[in-house]
């Protein structure tokens, strides 16, 4: 029986479509990441500013974010506001709003608290020195925080990656979704292909997170012990 499940991954195009599904989510992925850095980083320096209106905003959109499911915002997204506004959204263009606006939430918080973490003392050296404001951020203040960020936000990135697993929800061919179907294909003739298929879908996230991973606990290690 084993023998007849790991040969539904060679049968027609099975093994180049779960390929196929996972360029899918990887596309996917890396847009929201990148919209999430870039927007994420931006929101960081607003939620330092010292303004009560602007830290209720800030505070509010990621508290609401962290609360709400990643699944319900989807759902809410991609079947909500297309019907309630006639909007025509594509389940892939929903994934990234879905995931950028999660992604920048939680990245905003990190720059937040990078830049907070800086001891205000390191900003008094600078001025007792002579350095112009922009002096103290470029050689002092943004060189820490990349230190501390740069780990924290590759590892954002990582469950970015695996969370998108959750798009197969909303009909997004990617690679869950196509195990899926080979799955579904192959339940009557080959009915323990789902042990293999997921096991290959298991290793394929592997490959791609596990080398990310260790990048970011190598990053965080060398610059610890620095």
């Amino acid at each position: 029986m084993q023998d007849l499940g790991i040969k539904v991954l060679f049968e027609g195009r099975n093994l180049i479509r779960l390929f196929e599904g996972l360029w899918v989510t990887v596309e996917i992925s890396l847009l929201s990441v990148l919209i999430s850095m870039v927007l994420g980083i931006v929101l960081g320096m607003i939620m330092t500013v010292k303004n009560p209106v602007v830290k209720a905003v800030t505070r509010l959109y990621l508290e609401f974010v962290r609360i709400m499911p990643q699944l319900v915002l989807l759902f809410l997204v991609y079947f909500g506001l297309t019907r309630a506004f006639h909007i025509n959204l594509s389940g892939e263009v929903s994934a990234v709003i879905v995931f950028s606006l999660w992604g920048t939430a939680e990245m905003g918080d990190l720059v937040r608290s990078a830049l907070i973490s800086i001891p205000v003392h390191q900003y008094e050296s600078g001025k007792a020195i002579g350095l112009t404001e922009g002096q103290i951020y470029r050689s002092i203040i943004i060189p820490q925080t990349v230190r501390r960020l740069v780990p924290l936000a590759i590892n954002l990135a990582t469950r970015m990656i695996k969370t998108t697993s959750l798009i197969a929800l909303i009909g997004v061919v990617e690679v869950v979704k196509v195990g899926q179907q080979i799955i579904e294909a192959s339940r009557l003739s080959v009915p323990s292909a789902a042990l293999w298929v997921y096991g290959v879908i298991f290793f394929l996230y592997f490959l791609i997170c596990y080398p990310v991973s260790k990048l970011a606990a190598r990053l965080e290690k060398a610059w610890n012990g620095v």
